[in-house]
This record gives structure tokens, sequence and C-alpha cells, in this order.
């Protein structure tokens, strides 16, 4: 068997994929370890288990140093990447969503609308598609504060609960999108190692589809 290697994007999503994982039969106990290693591999060296950003996990399974990988669906979106996407992991759910203030929610027909963000590529392209030519502001911290001081006057952000949102006074104005976790496998790995990977992504497709039956 050849080794497979595990791009794992740090925090919530790792946990849930160490789950999933463990589930299929994969010795998933080096990850449990107190550890500051970034690369761990299992007692039988099957899967080699790379720790990474969350937003770097696409490049890495891009340029083929990772075979397989977990990944929200809003970093595909934003960084387009030369990759397969083969399964809707039903973990990690949110939206996509427009938000600002109620009373400003007429201004996101305007053609001089500013948005705050940090999926730039996202955002564009969601405008682009509505015919509407907007001034991205890129921002990498609470995106929140756009509206609320006036740099922008609506954001283009992940949407879980809506607390953040209410808590600062603004509202959804509009979905763009329903976001969740995926399975990423790079194109030249799905060739070559085949044997290993197809197996896996069967018993990890069966697992979901008992949950939502």
């Amino acid at each position: 068997m050849k080794q497979l290697t595990v791009a794992l994007a740090k925090g919530r999503l790792a946990e849930k994929t160490v789950e999933l994982l463990e589930k299929c039969g994969v010795n998933c106990a080096p990850l449990k370890k107190d550890t500051r290693k970034l690369v761990l591999c299992d007692a039988d060296e099957k899967y080699k288990f790379i720790f990474v950003k969350p937003a770097d996990v696409p490049t890495y399974i891009e340029r083929g140093v990772a075979d397989i990988g977990v990944v929200g669906k809003d970093t595909l979106l934003e960084e387009g990447k030369d990759i397969y996407e083969m399964l809707d992991l039903k973990f990690g759910l949110c939206s996509m969503c427009v938000a600002g203030f109620e009373r400003k929610s007429e201004s996101i027909t305007q053609n001089n609308l500013r948005v705050a963000s940090k999926y730039v590529n996202i955002a564009r392209e969601f405008y682009a598609s509505k015919g509407m030519d907007v001034d991205i502001v890129k921002l990498t911290g609470s995106v929140e504060l756009g509206p609320i001081i006036g740099l922008s006057d609506v954001i283009v952000d992940i949407v879980e609960s809506g607390k953040t949102l209410e808590a600062n006074g603004l509202t959804v104005l509009e979905e763009i999108c329903k976001l969740s976790a995926r399975l990423v496998v790079n194109k030249v790995s799905l060739k070559t190692k085949n044997a290993e990977i197809m197996p896996l992504i069967e018993k990890i497709s069966a697992i979901i589809e008992e949950k939502t039956v």
C-alpha cells in the first residue's frame, strides 16, 4: 500500500476529520497526543498527516505535497485551485452572506457600493454576476467593523449563528451560498494512488449517507 499524505486544517475541521477517519478504521492515535509537531504518521506509516492553516490546504493539495485534505467550501471558492472536490462532508455548516445595517439594505443595488471582506474573490464574483462594479476593501481581521466605522457599506463574510452580527447591530442582507467542509484530492494522486484513495472515499461517503438518512 502506498502512503497517503493527508492535509488537515488546524482547529475544528481537523477534529471533525479525525473523528471521521477513525470511523473508517484509520489509526489516528498519534493525532491525539499533545505535541507541537506538524507532521505525524500512524504506526503502520500508511498515513502521513500534516497540519496546515485552513487557507493553505488547497495549495498543498494542488502542489501534490498532500494527496487528500479537508477544507471549507469558502476556501475552495476563494482560492480557485486546480484540485478535485470529491465529497461534501456535511459538517462545518455555515453560509457566505452579505451583511450590513438593515436601514442601508437598499445600497446593495448601487454601483458605488463599498464591500469589506476577507473573501475578495468571492465578493467580486458575486457582485460581478449582478452586473455591479463595487469597491472591494480587503480586511483580514474583524470585518464587522467595516460598516460600523464607515469603511464600507456592507461586508461579505461567513455567518454561522449570526450572534456577532447581532451584537454589532448588523444583519444578513443576502445569502450568497451555503458552506460546509469538503474532501479534496490532488489530480495526479487520484490516478497514481487510486487503490488507496477510492476505498477511503467510499467508506467516508457511506458514513455520511448513514447520518443523512
